[in-house]
């Protein structure tokens, strides 16, 4: 197993039916929030044609193709190199007949894919606007984290062109980025139809928001009940658990 590995990286166990990843020991890593959004998205339709932009370390891709009946996942990455270890990871998983992963702008897709050709979409975009938030990282996790190469709009507006009619648009996102992503998400006539936030505890702000859109839907708008990660003792909910498949 280790000879699919390259030098500064490591293979991490995501503890869903002995799926791993491969990641950068230097690079970013996947979050709770990936983990989260395919927990989200998991009402994907069956032998659904799905696309992950920006991908990354292709965890979604991984993490979907086991937890929905997906017909196929094209996960898409700018890096060359992060595109290349997510390859890897889709054959260490055996899941070569379900993920494709390809090393492409996203504001190319229209070059490879016709449009209105797509299911579902899934993203977990960078949260930070370019000119904002720590500049002293590696450059892994500063085009992970920040609108460098596509922006916010760029996601949705691929997104819309993509999307088949009455397709769903599954985002884990940042709340102090909501009124943006509602009025791109709305300008592109997707309408928003699940909202989901995220706490750390019930003491907390909520740190993360999941949310689902659909083309050309009607208007109406569900905000579920939130997601609390960690109880007052310091330890995962129920609800968490349940997501890692613990109990």
């Amino acid at each position: 197993m280790e000879d699919i590995l390259e030098k500064n990286e490591r293979i991490d166990d995501l503890e869903f039916k002995n799926l791993k990843i491969i990641q950068k020991e230097n690079g970013f890593c996947f979050g709770i929030d990936s983990v989260l959004l395919s927990d989200f998205a998991k009402d994907i339709r069956n032998d659904s044609k799905v696309l992950d932009l920006g991908t990354g370390t292709g965890i979604l891709s991984i993490l979907l193709s086991e937890k929905t009946k997906l017909k196929k996942i094209y996960g898409v990455e700018l890096q060359k190199d992060i595109a290349d270890m997510a390859k890897r990871s889709v054959l260490l998983n055996s899941l070569q007949d379900k993920i494709e992963i390809i090393n492409l702008d996203i504001n190319n897709l229209g070059d490879i894919f016709k449009i209105n050709s797509f299911d579902s979409i899934v993203t977990n975009p960078p949260y930070k606007n370019q000119n904002t938030g720590k500049i002293n990282e590696n450059e892994y996790k500063y085009i992970s984290r920040h609108e460098t190469t596509a922006n916010l709009s760029d996601f949705i507006k691929i997104s819309f062109k993509m999307l088949k009619d009455k397709g769903s648009l599954y985002m884990v996102h940042r709340p102090e980025r909501l009124i943006d992503i509602i009025y791109e998400l709305r300008n592109y006539n997707l309408e928003p139809k699940n909202i989901k936030f995220v706490y750390s505890n019930k003491y907390k702000e909520p740190k993360l928001v999941l949310i689902k859109a659909v083309k050309n839907a009607n208007k109406f708008l569900k905000v579920e009940k939130p997601l609390f990660v960690y109880d007052e003792n310091g330890s995962y909910t129920e609800d968490i658990l349940k997501i890692y498949n613990k109990i």
